[in-house]
Parts: structure tokens; sequence; C-alpha cells
């Protein structure tokens, strides 16, 4: 597996992570409703923006949201105006993003290593399942991790030779993940540098690094003006809302049910790094030797430090690991040539697929045990999709493709494998993704148009989907409907509903009009 790419096929390379880029990022980038709650919720925010014309504050249903800072959604509004209002225009600035996120980690790898490392590294990132994800998904993660890797691969550039425009680059980068998503664009950066330049005996290396004027002033200039403006416009309610609910809160305890055990990212590295897992376990039996490299060392404590500190926090969420992926990858391409058996590597995708092709067995058990309803319209719903579209065939296909790839004796063992990843990264996106998509998300958006059309004025009831503001244009109280109104809800509260009529109703989620009264 020693195989690495020569130097002069830079270009051709090239052409190839950009094609990866293309697969994975932008290829069907509208073609799925929008996800609840994030991507509703977003999304919705930005509509309501357009609508409004407050670009300071952002609203969902009517009332300020003060869960993220402002960029991503004043980017989703120029896109939305470039594109219309649609899925795409969404999503857009996530994939142009995870893009950047790409060649930047390309560009540095190829300095600090060679074009053969540098393309893997990028490539494992690009077909890496949620990374893959997210990228698509209309939310604030992927522009926050491409500022990550943009200060992190700055700072150790910057230790490493001194660079004046290396500082400028990290704080610049910082200051606009502090827009993006808030603090931990800054925290990690500076948890992390301090540990290394620690590790590297240049305490006074990283003072000076993170007292440098010039730096400090670029940060200021990018942050203070919204975060100023923001107080001046919300005051305590934007303090309290977003740095001690949405920051210090979700560290501290566990925000709106989402919490874990100290254990719970094993289990999420393990399948969000797919299909690179088996290189995980190579990069875990190498470690000694890694550790040698200063490179190599930066990213541990980087891993290191995201993992650590996110298994302590009491907010758990899987893509808060992503924040520690960037650096996997790059030990991961270090490692490859140290593994043994192209095949082995393999095994963890093909198994994840092949798992994945027993859905249509597993959901008919399921429907033998379920009771609830909702539950099961859903299970029902999954059912129709999945032999509709020849969901297990396809997806079985595919993992044998990913296995039956490591025996084409014409390719090297590292072009076998990132072929297998593609098989995998086609599977997901284009047949089981969509299944999710069309029976959790389609009926919303199907309700909504409905809406629409026929101007309901809609109450949701024990349900919250974001998506639904943004399909239906309009907003929606949350409470229990009372007569003559429109109600949105699930076939588990409909029979406590007084003689609902059914306007629409699809995999568990009900449209309904209560009689006016006598």
């Amino acid at each position: 597996m020693n195989h690495v790419p020569r130097q002069s096929d830079t270009i051709r390379l090239s052409v190839a992570l950009g094609f990866l880029i293309l697969l994975s990022f932008f290829a069907g980038l509208g073609s799925g409703p929008l996800f609840d709650v994030d991507e509703g919720a977003f999304s919705e925010a930005t509509r309501e923006m357009l609508v409004g014309k407050n670009y300071l504050t952002t609203f969902l249903n009517g009332k300020p949201r003060f869960d993220k800072p402002i960029l991503i959604y004043w980017l989703q509004l120029v896109s939305v105006r470039t594109f219309g209002l649609s899925e795409f225009a969404f999503r857009f600035p996530s994939a142009v993003s995870s893009a950047l996120w790409a060649i930047t980690t390309f560009l540095f790898v190829r300095k600090e290593r060679n074009d053969g490392e540098a393309w893997l590294a990028a490539s494992l990132m690009v077909l890496s399942l949620q990374i893959t994800i997210i990228a698509k998904a209309a939310i604030a993660d992927a522009l926050l991790n491409c500022c990550l890797a943009i200060s992190m691969f700055a700072i150790y550039r910057y230790r490493r030779l001194g660079q004046a425009s290396s500082i400028y680059l990290a704080f610049g980068a910082i200051g606009l993940g502090m827009l993006a998503k808030g603090p931990i664009a800054l925290l990690i950066p500076l948890a992390v540098s301090f540990v290394f330049f620690l590790l590297q005996r240049d305490l006074n290396g990283w003072m000076r690094a993170v007292s440098h004027p010039g730096g400090m002033l670029l940060f200021l200039l990018i942050v203070l003006p919204w975060y100023t403006l923001e107080y001046l416009d919300q005051g305590k309610a934007f303090l309290e809302g977003f740095f001690m609910k949405h920051n210090v809160g979700r560290f501290s305890s566990s925000l709106e049910g989402h919490s874990g055990s100290l254990f719970y990212y094993v289990p999420v590295v393990l399948l969000g790094i797919m299909p690179s897992t088996g290189l995980f376990f190579v990069v875990l039996r190498h470690l000694r030797t890694l550790v040698s490299d200063p490179l190599n060392r930066f990213c541990l404590v980087w891993f290191g430090f995201v993992f650590a500190f996110f298994s302590l926090s009491g907010t758990k969420l899987p893509h808060y690991m992503i924040y520690g992926y960037t650096p996997l990858f790059l030990l991961m391409a270090n490692a490859f040539p140290s593994g043994r058996r192209p095949v082995l590597l393999a095994l963890w995708p093909a198994a994840f697929l092949l798992i994945l092709a027993s859905a249509p067995v597993v959901t008919g058990e399921l429907l033998q045990r379920v009771t609830d309803p909702f539950v099961r319209a859903q299970l029902q719903g999954a059912l129709q999709v999945m032999q509709a579209r020849h969901y297990a065939p396809v997806v079985a296909a595919a993992a044998l493709l990913v296995l039956g790839l490591q025996t084409a004796g014409f390719m090297r063992p590292l072009y076998r494998f990132i072929a297998g990843g593609t098989v995998m990264l086609l599977a997901v996106n284009f047949s089981i993704l969509p299944v999710v998509s069309a029976v959790m998300q389609e009926p919303v958006r199907e309700a909504a148009l409905l809406s629409r059309k026929e101007g309901y004025k809609i109450v949701m009831w024990k349900v919250y989907y974001p998506s639904f503001f943004v399909y239906s244009e309009s907003l929606a109280e949350k409470r229990r409907p009372e007569a003559g109104e429109v109600v949105l809800t699930t076939l588990s509260h409909l029979g406590r509903l007084e003689k609902p009529r059914i306007l629409y109703s699809k995999y568990g989620i009900v449209l309904a009009k209560l009689p006016e009264e006598p």
C-alpha cells in the first residue's frame, strides 16, 4: 500500500478532486425538501429576513432567533436573491463553504507534505458520510468548519514559518467563524494552539501570536460591528439568548434534550468518517510513530481537544464532532501506506451498506410491534418508498461493488479505496437519503404547498416543522386548535380532536380542519 502519486500528477489529481467535490457537495443539492428542525429553522429565518428586510436580527415564526450569529443568513439571503426561494438556494452557501474547506485542505497538505497525500486527505474529507450530509444542509456548520480549517492551518504555518500573513489569515478566519457560529470558532483555535505551543516548548511564541496587534484589530473589525449593533438592538435578550443559553448553556447542561454518555462520540466518529473508519484504526496502531512528526502532533491535539471537550459537554449532537474531523483526515492520509490489507479497509463501508440494505426487513419487523399511529404510518411509508425505488437491491449491490473494487488488479490500492468510497457516497446520496427525505419531509412540503394554495391559516399542535413556514410562506401559532381552525399535527394526536375533517394526510402527517362552533 505504499504507492503514492507522483508530483507530476498535480493537474490530474486536482481534476479528480474537483469531480468528487461536485459529486459529493453539489449533485442533487436541491432535489429533496428541507429537513426539520435545523434546515427548516435556518431557511425560514432567512425567508423572514427577506420579507421583513431586517438584516440585523433574525426571526423565526415572528420571534427573535438567537441560536446563531448572522453570517450564514446573509449568505443564504444573497443566494436566495440570486437563485430564487428554493432548496438549492438555501443550501448553496454550505456547498461552497465545503468546497473551499476541501480545497484549503488540499493546498495546505500539498505545501506541508506532497501532492498525493494532499489529494488523499482532501478526498477522504469529501467522501466522509457526515461531511457529505452537512455540505448539502442549509445550516451554519459547513461554514464554521471551513473557517476552522483555515484558521488552524494558518496557526500551524505561523508556528513553523513565522509569517505575518499566516497570523492575519488565522485571525480573519476566526473572526468569520465567530460571525458564523459564535465563540466555539475562537475557543478551538485558542485551546489547541496553546496546547501545541506548550508541547513545542514555545509559550512565548503563543503569547506573541494571540496578542498580535494587527491580528487582534482585524478580528475586532470583523466581529464587533454586528455583535455591538445586535446588542444595541436586542439588549439583554441577546446576551441571555445567544451567549448564556446557546453557548454556555449547551456546555453546562443538556439543551433541548440532546444529552448522552461520556462515550457518545465513539460510535459517532466511527460512523461519521465512513468510508475511512478502517484507516482510523491504522492511525491508532501507528500512533507512537505518527506523533514524532510535528504536524501529526498538531492534528492529534486538535482532534483530541474537540473529542474531549464535547464528550464533557452537557449538550451532545453528532455534528459537533465534525469540528475535529479535518485533522483526522490528515492523520489517516499520512498513515495510509502503513495499512496492511486494502480489503480490510473496504469491509467497513461494505458492512455499513449491507446493514442499511436490510432496512426493509427491519422496518417490516418493527411494524409488527409498534402501536403508535404516527410511527406506524412512517414505517409503512418507508416500506412503500423503498419498494418503489428498489432500495434494497441497489444498496446491496453498492456494498458488493465496494468490496469487488478491492480486487481490481489494474488499480493502485489508494485508487481502489477512493473508488469504493465513491460508490458508498453515491448509494448514500442517491438511494438512502432520498428515501428518508421522501418519508419524513415530503409530506410536510406537500401540506405546506396546499396550505399556501388554499390560503389556510395554520395552527401547529404537538409538532414543530419550521420548513412548513418556508413552503407555505406564512407563520403559524403553536397551540391546541380551536373550532373552525386548520391544524397541522400527526395521526398520534388526531384522535384527541373533535370531528376533524382531513384536508391532507400522508405518512402520519395530517392537515385537518375542525368544525365550526354550532
